[in-house]
C-alpha cells in the first residue's frame, strides 16, 4: 500500500490547510485594517494637499502610489470559481473527506480538488454558477470533460505512485446567486466512470 505517499503529500502543505481553515478570519482582519489605513491615508493626503502644491506633495510622499496599489489589491474580490472551490472544500471536510491536493496541474489542465474518503482517492470537479439559466452546473461535466479529467487523474496517480489504489470521480455542483450569502451545494458521488484509455479505477 502506498498510503505513506498521501501522508507525505499532506505534510508538504500544512500552510495550505491552515490558511483554508482560517481564511475567512484572516480576510476579515485584513479588510478591517485596510479600511482604517485607507481612511488614514485619505486624511493625510488631504492635509498635504492643503499645505503644499501637488508636485511638492508627490515628492514628500513617494510611497503613496505603492500604498494605494497595495490597498486596492486587498480590496480586489475573490474570483467566483475560487469561491466555489473553497465552499466545496469546506463541504467535503464536513463530510469527513481529507483534502490532499488543490488545483493539481497537469499537461491538460488541472484537477480542482484531490481528497481521500476512507481508503478511496477522490478526484473532485467543482462547477459553480450563479443560476440555472444555462443549465445545472453538473451538466458542464460532459464526456469530453470526463475524458480529460481521467487523463489528469491517471497522471496524478502515476506521479504519486498510487496506481494500485482505488479511485473515483465526484462532482460538486454549486449554485450561488449574488444575493445569497451561502450557496446551494449538490454533491454527486462517483459521478462518472473513467473515460478513454487507462480505466483502472474501481
Amino acid at each position: 500500500m502506498r498510503w505513506s505517499n498521501l501522508f507525505a503529500l499532506r505534510l508538504k502543505q500544512p500552510a495550505a490547510w491552515f490558511h483554508s481553515a482560517l481564511g475567512g478570519f484572516h480576510r476579515t482582519i485584513r479588510l478591517r485594517f485596510a479600511e482604517r489605513l485607507w481612511s488614514l491615508t485619505g486624511r493625510v493626503a488631504n492635509d498635504l494637499a492643503t499645505r503644499f502644491p501637488p508636485w511638492q506633495t508627490l515628492s514628500r510622499v513617494p510611497s503613496l502610489a505603492r500604498l494605494t496599489s497595495k490597498l486596492a489589491s486587498w480590496y480586489s474580490p475573490t474570483p467566483f470559481g475560487l469561491q466555489g472551490e473553497r465552499a466545496a472544500e469546506r463541504f467535503l471536510r464536513r463530510l469527513g473527506y481529507t483534502i490532499v491536493d488543490r488545483r493539481a496541474r497537469g499537461g491538460l489542465g488541472e484537477i480542482d480538488l484531490v481528497a481521500v474518503d476512507h481508503r478511496t482517492i477522490v478526484f473532485v470537479e467543482v462547477k459553480s454558477r450563479r443560476s440555472h439559466q444555462r443549465g445545472h452546473p453538473a451538466e458542464a461535466v460532459d464526456p469530453r470533460k470526463q475524458r480529460r479529467l481521467t487523463r489528469l487523474a491517471l497522471s496524478w496517480l502515476k506521479r504519486h505512485d498510487l496506481l494500485r489504489e482505488r479511485a473515483r470521480f465526484d462532482v460538486v455542483a454549486i449554485t450561488w446567486p449574488k444575493a445569497e450569502r451561502s450557496p446551494t451545494i449538490k454533491h454527486i458521488r462517483n459521478a462518472f466512470e473513467a473515460a478513454g484509455d487507462g480505466q483502472m479505477f474501481c
